[in-house]
């Protein structure tokens, strides 16, 4: 039987050798799902755009809500910006994993294609939900540039803060899209796990809003740095905590090698499955 390495050194190799093919796959995956529609693409510009009106009408207009901490506490409208900024993270960290655990099932004709690279398909669903996420973040910068006025520079260093992000949902990926082949049930669970992480998450408060018992919690929550770090960035501009980013960064890295170290694993077993 063929075995597969789950060398970190193959892994690059691969997605360097195969970088095109993701690139193609991730945006038919992108497009396909507004395929038929009358707005085609423009759905996924359209989408972030109504979410941003209905959080500022809502949460500025509805509940006067204010958020309790940095300089965004004294206003309505920017509550939603905040609010925004958090589900960008989310959304793009649930899309990937809620699609993992069919991942494999999903692509039954590239699992009996023997050189097809299936590594990469977590990628092709990052790229994909990437795409979204940076339709999104254009949308709220130029909110924010409408509201307050201008946008820190810190803006650039966003890529940074997704980096990591990015790691950690390749990594958690792999291990649901290889254990999902062989435990069906997993697809259904999953989706309860990640909303009540979005309830867990500092999405709609912030964390010094929380008891100090209760807050050393929240910051085991894998969402908590991102979440806070692309405000801090694009909001706030502070800069990213680089001690912390280091820490989550190895951290990532971990989970994403050990990830790919099962799906490699347990591929061989595949196609005797689906």
């Amino acid at each position: 039987m063929q075995s597969f390495s789950a060398s970190p050194m193959y892994l690059l190799a691969s997605l360097v050798k195969n970088r095109r093919l993701m690139f193609d796959l991730a945006r038919r995956d992108a497009v396909g799902r507004y395929k038929g529609s009358m707005l085609g693409i423009f759905w996924s510009l359209l989408t972030p755009l109504l979410m941003l009106s209905v959080y500022t009408f809502v949460f500025s207009g509805v509940f006067k809500s204010r958020w309790n901490s940095g300089p965004a506490s004294g206003s309505h409208t920017q509550f939603a910006i905040v609010l925004f900024a958090g589900m960008i993270m989310f959304n793009m960290f649930s899309e990937c994993i809620n699609r993992a655990p069919s991942m494999v099932l999903a692509n039954t004709n590239f699992v009996k294609k023997i050189v097809f690279p299936l590594e990469i398909l977590p990628c092709v669903y990052l790229f994909s939900a990437l795409f979204h996420a940076f339709v999104s973040i254009a949308i709220l910068i130029v909110a924010e540039f409408l509201i307050q006025g201008y946008v820190p520079v810190t803006a650039l260093l966003l890529p940074l803060v997704l980096l990591p992000l990015c790691v950690l949902i390749l990594g958690i990926s792999w291990i649901l899209s290889a254990t999902g082949v062989f435990l069906r049930d997993i697809g259904q669970t999953i989706g309860i796990f990640v909303t009540a992480l979005m309830f867990l998450s500092p999405i709609f408060f912030p964390v010094s809003s929380l008891p100090p018992r209760f807050q050393r919690f929240v910051y085991w929550n894998p969402l908590t740095f991102p979440i806070e770090q692309s405000r801090n960035v694009l909001i706030w501009g502070k800069s990213i905590d680089w001690a912390v980013w280091g820490i989550y960064f190895t951290l990532s890295a971990l989970v994403a090698w050990i990830g790919f170290a099962w799906f490699q694993k347990t591929r061989k077993g595949f196609a005797d499955v689906v």
